[in-house]
This record gives C-alpha cells, structure tokens and sequence, in this order.
C-alpha cells in the first residue's frame, strides 16, 4: 500500500496538479456518500486521484505563474522536460502508462480512460455509473476549485480556446447537453442537489484522502 501524497510527490506533481486530483475525489467521494445505488467506492476514489497523472505534459506552465512558486519557472520546466523524454507528449497515455506502473487494476484504469469532456455522451449512453460519477466528478473542479458545471465548461473555453479542436467540433453542444444529462441522472439517486458540492462542503474529504492509501 502506498499514500496518495508519496506518489504524488514521487511523480513530482505541481501542488496545483495535485490539488486538482484531491478536489475531483473529495467531489466523488461526497457523491458516493449521498447515492442510493451501489458503486465501488474504491475504484472510483483511485481514479479520482490518479486520472490526471500525466498533465505535467500538457500544463501551460505560464498560464497560471502563481502556481509556479516557490520552485520558478525554471524548476517546473525541468521536470515538464523529464516527462516529455520518459512518456513523449500525450498527456493520456502518459497517465495510463503511470497508473500501470502504479499497479492499478484495469477497472480502474477503465474509469481513468473514460475521463474528460470527449467522452461525455459515450458515458452518458452507458450504464456505467461509476464511469459516470468519475466523469463528472472531473467537470466541477476549476484550477482554482470547485464550481457549477456551466462555470467549469465556460473556464475551459476560455483557457484552451484555439488550442483543442474539440471545443469547436460540432458536436460540442451536444458532449455539454451530456454533461447536464449525466449531471441529472447522477443526483436523481442522490440525497443532495449539484449546488451542496462546493469548496467547504469536500474539505473535509480532501484531508483525509491526503492520506488515502492506495
């Protein structure tokens, strides 16, 4: 068994990186804890944690120079260096190849793959709903926390725009309409409203998943 926080410094992840990963699983944990169906918490806590395990590659390390500190520019340009030349520049593979080194199973691996807007309506057609909590869990954590969905999707038009073709296929509307539908199936089992997640209501469940234990 291994801590969360030793991989993630072993792998040395940004704090922010790291923060975001905490956030998505403080998302699906309190998710988990409010759903009336049952799902492998396990595997979707893990997957939570691990899904963005390889974005040192694609990090636009000035976009956010304040995540930068204390280390510098210099510091995290080195280690961004490092993964280009042990995983090339795909950041989801680089992750899939991490989560492998890491020992995970291939359900967890899986949930990992399914991660991220492009999947949206293969997800939402699915029946699987651990893939669909992991999936959404992602789409509510900004850089800087958690928000709404429409908030979440209006930061990343903002931050990637002419950078990733998807955000201007035709097919955009749609992947968001997916989010909203998953959304919706996702808290028709739930005891809580999307609005009762929120940066006060994971606190908690980030420090303990600080020490979640892999």
């Amino acid at each position: 068994m291994r801590n969360i926080s030793d991989i993630y410094k072993e792998y040395k992840l940004m704090p922010s990186l790291a923060s975001h990963q905490l956030r998505v699983a403080g998302v699906a944990l309190q998710i988990c804890e409010s759903i009336n169906v049952p799902v492998d918490r396990q595997a979707i806590i893990t997957a939570s944690l691990l899904h963005d395990m390889g974005n040192m590659i694609k990090s636009e390390l000035k976009y956010f120079l304040e995540f930068l500190e204390p280390e510098g520019l210099e510091y995290w340009q080195k280690i961004q260096d490092e993964y280009f030349a042990k995983y090339g520049r795909d950041e989801h593979k680089a992750t899939l190849e991490i989560v492998r080194e890491l020992g995970m199973s291939e359900r967890v691996l899986s949930l990992i793959d399914g991660v991220g807007f492009v999947h949206s309506c293969q997800t939402r057609e699915g029946n699987d709903m651990e893939k669909k909590i992991c999936n959404y869990a992602d789409l509510r954590v900004a850089p800087l926390g958690v928000v709404s969905v429409s908030e979440r999707l209006s930061e990343g038009k903002r931050r990637y725009a002419g950078r990733y073709s998807q955000l201007h296929a035709d097919d955009y509307d749609k992947k968001e309409n997916c989010i909203f539908e998953i959304e919706k199936e996702i808290f028709s089992h739930s005891k809580i409203k999307p609005e009762d997640i929120n940066d006060a209501s994971i606190s908690g469940y980030v420090e303990k998943l600080k020490n979640f234990e892999l």
